[in-house]
């Protein structure tokens, strides 16, 4: 039992810094973001920059810049090794500048918006004195149990990945150059670790949210009971909400109660607004070269399935469609991750206003209802949304709109083959001299 009680103790956590402390140790070892977590000697954790961080972030900038740079001048990368065509060659060539854009974004907002990142988490801690307010005291266990499953999840299907590519080239005597293996690398890893950044601290939101949901809902509950007074309340009551691991005591004054869950919902709404400034370019720069490998390795394995590939190439095509569709899945997952953990937040923001006019139409007290008439309406102007750099929302609807794109450009891309003689490779005429050719022969 002491055993079992000592492991289980690593998997409780009590403070918003220590539930983060396994995901900013990765950040922190990535060069993600300068800070880590440290304890002072009362117990109480905190988030540290240090110097070693911030000459960290600039050791990643200059490796990513320098193997970027020797792989796009020398022309080589992992899908080369696959095979290479007029369209392979531009699609590598596509990728390799919008990894290094990509790498530059989230290593540049690393540094500069750093304090955008730490007024968003200083701004969770602070809620713990709102939520004491209204008699909840936040359990941060599930947080903890969240980062942990997505980081694990995360780092799996990256390994099992990796090691499945490099067994692949080494299996046909194929040996990658260090820059081609370190931008394929830190490509894949740096942008999932700052996905995993991103749905957590999504997540932090979604719960305090729920929590809101949870304390008001309750406060109906007791309303159609009949065991909460609507002026004069003094019974004590213990209530375990353990699906949202908190505990709520009811001791308060419903006005009081709305007032506190006002001021809650402002501050969540001013956290995810000011995370949104942190992560904005850097999931624009994520989502835009997740879409663009997803259509060349949608257009790839399509090709070859179809019978209108004419590679040279030492894989077999089993290999070669399996590479392209598990680098596909891998950004579909990205894509998904993203999407999903910014719309759980949204929904979740959305029920509140629905909770709020339920209880309008049950209060009978005047006090009361002109608490919820104001929460009513600083729901309808603070709302959580999430967007990339300002040009599109990141929700469901962003599905509707990635599919419409890969399903033009990829019917673009298989005419491109279809009309080009010899599907445009080998040794085979260029498009420019097949036309020469049909205008002499005319004339």
């Amino acid at each position: 039992m002491s055993a079992l009680r000592r492991v289980r103790k690593y998997f409780i956590s009590s403070q918003v810094y220590e539930a983060l402390r396994p995901l900013f140790f990765l950040t922190f070892l990535y060069g993600l973001t300068p800070f880590h977590v440290v304890r002072r000697k009362m117990g109480e954790s905190y988030l540290k920059m240090s110097c070693f961080g911030v000459f960290n972030i600039f050791i990643y900038i200059c490796l990513c810049g320098f193997c970027y740079i020797s792989s796009l001048r020398q022309g080589e990368s992992i899908v080369g090794y696959f095979f290479r065509t007029e369209i392979s060659t531009i699609g590598d060539r596509l990728q390799i500048f919008n990894g290094l854009i990509a790498g530059a974004v989230i290593y540049t907002s690393a540094i500069l918006k750093r304090c955008k990142l730490l007024g968003t988490l200083t701004i969770l801690h602070s809620l713990d004195t709102n939520f004491s307010n209204i008699g909840v005291r936040v359990k941060y266990s599930r947080i903890f149990r969240y980062s942990l499953l997505v980081l694990i999840f995360k780092l799996l299907i990256l390994g099992v990945y990796f090691v499945g590519v490099f067994r692949l080239l080494v299996s046909l005597d194929v040996t990658p150059s260090f820059c081609v293996c370190m931008t394929f690398f830190l490509q894949h890893s740096v942008v999932s670790i700052a996905i995993c950044l991103f749905c957590v601290i999504a997540f932090s939101f979604e719960r305090r949210l729920s929590i809101i949901n949870q304390v008001l809902k309750n406060l109906a509950h007791q309303w159609d009971t009949r065991s909460l007074k609507a002026v004069n309340q003094k019974q004590r009551s213990l209530q375990c909400l353990d699906s949202f691991s908190m505990y709520t005591i009811v001791t308060k004054d419903p006005a009081e109660i709305i007032q506190e869950s006002m001021e809650i919902h402002h501050l969540i709404c001013e956290a995810a607004a000011t995370a949104n400034k942190y992560f904005t370019y850097q999931l624009l720069t994520i989502i835009s070269i997740a879409f663009l490998i997803i259509v060349f390795d949608a257009y790839y394995v399509l090709e070859t399935l179809l019978g209108k590939s004419k590679r040279e190439s030492k894989f077999k095509t089993v290999e070669f469609v399996t590479f392209f569709s598990c680098q596909m899945i891998l950004y579909l997952i990205a894509i998904i991750s993203i999407v999903e953990g910014s719309n759980r937040a949204i929904k979740k923001s959305e029920k509140t206003g629905g909770i709020v006019h339920s209880l309008l139409n049950k209060t009978k007290s005047a006090e009361v209802k002109e608490k919820l008439q104001q929460f009513s309406m600083q729901l309808m102007h603070l709302k959580i949304n999430f967007t990339a750099a300002g040009l599109f929302n990141i929700d469901r609807t962003l599905y509707f709109t990635i599919s419409g794109a890969l399903t033009t450009y990829l019917i673009i891309l298989l005419q491109f083959t279809s009309n080009s003689p010899n599907n445009g490779y080998g040794n085979g005429s260029s498009c420019c001299e097949t036309f020469n050719n049909m205008t002499n022969h005319t004339l």
